[in-house]
């Protein structure tokens, strides 16, 4: 059988399953992660946002930069329901965060009100997404919906916890994605490297499940607290706040790790090939000058950090909630 040129060209020069040093540098870095974060959850909580949070979100900005169409044409509507979801709940996540005090136990009923604006925003898109092509039968989307609403009404605070621990792994979701687009060859291999992030968790879970709470400062309270500590009953916060900053810990290697490598083959790295920055010279100015003033803010968030680290980890976790919405439509367009 003769193999043509095109094969010859596109065929994988190190195989269908990518190259060995990528599986062994994800195990190694996913279990370094586990192994600090059993060991010194605090202090590798405390490093990793320090030093990591500001740039994977200059990242994160990139990225989706990168995937908005120039035009958006018959996608208009989803982005439109996409951007007014991101603003008007960040804004909303923030006045809920600021009112705490104020409206005492009524701040629940507005935590439960929030989450099932969440539910139905992320429902929306899935269905104006579902009508797109590739159309998809996502019908499943509303009585999936409602059954997470009337558990939000149940438990807001188990909910909102819930989407702490989620969030992390949507990038390992967006990564995949990534690598079917632009390295196919390594996404079987990626998959067999995933699944040493549950197996992390499982041998985290059975060392630390009789572990002695974490006790000290009121950094360390705002910390477990952030984890889940004094929702579960009769969980260790020293388990609670590793599994947390392992999860976190893996995330910021998503995106600061592996999404760049893949933004080699794509136009991550140059702005005139996005397709904004095609649009015209002021656009391709326009994002550069936007992403260079992104990146005085991560070097400014630093210097906040150093001034006054509580606070500012406080302040930072609330507005970071624009990167953790804006990751729903952008996932769902790649699906």
């Amino acid at each position: 059988m003769s193999t043509s040129a095109f094969d010859i060209v596109v065929a994988p020069r190190i195989g269908r399953t990518g190259h060995p040093l990528f599986g062994v540098c994800a195990l190694g870095l996913v279990a370094t992660a586990a192994l600090v974060a059993g060991w010194l959850p605090i202090a590798f909580s405390i490093v990793t946002v320090f030093l990591f949070a500001g740039p994977h979100n200059w990242v994160e900005a990139r990225y989706f930069l990168s995937r908005l169409p120039a035009r958006w044409g018959r996608l208009q509507g989803f982005f439109l329901v996409g951007f007014i979801g991101v603003v008007g709940l960040t804004a909303g996540f923030a006045g809920l965060s600021y009112l705490s005090d104020v409206f005492g136990d009524h701040w629940l009923s507005g935590l439960a009100g929030w989450n099932t604006l969440l539910a139905l925003w992320i429902a929306s898109l899935v269905h104006l997404r579902s009508r797109q092509n590739p159309r998809r039968d996502w019908l499943w989307i509303w009585p999936v919906t409602f059954f997470l609403i009337a558990l939000t009404w149940l438990t807001p605070m188990l909910w909102s916890l819930g989407l702490v621990y989620l969030h992390p792994l949507i990038a390992l979701w967006i990564l995949d994605r990534e690598i079917r687009r632009t390295r196919p060859e390594y996404r079987r291999l990626y998959h067999v490297c995933v699944l040493a992030v549950p197996i992390c968790l499982a041998v985290l879970w059975w060392k630390l499940a009789g572990a002695l709470d974490l006790e000290g400062d009121d950094l360390l309270r705002r910390i477990t607290h952030h984890a889940g500590a004094g929702l579960l009953d009769g969980v260790s916060s020293h388990l609670l706040v590793a599994t947390h900053t392992f999860l976190e810990a893996v995330h910021y290697g998503v995106w600061l790790l592996a999404i760049p490598w893949l933004g080699t083959r794509t136009n991550l790295w140059s702005v005139p090939r996005m397709p904004l920055g095609r649009r015209s010279l002021t656009w391709t100015r326009g994002l550069q000058v936007f992403l260079a003033l992104s990146a005085c803010v991560v070097i400014g968030l630093w210097l906040c950090f150093h001034a006054n680290y509580p606070i500012t980890r406080d302040i930072y976790f609330m507005l970071a909630m624009v990167h953790v919405l804006a990751e729903a439509p952008f996932l769902l367009r790649a699906l």
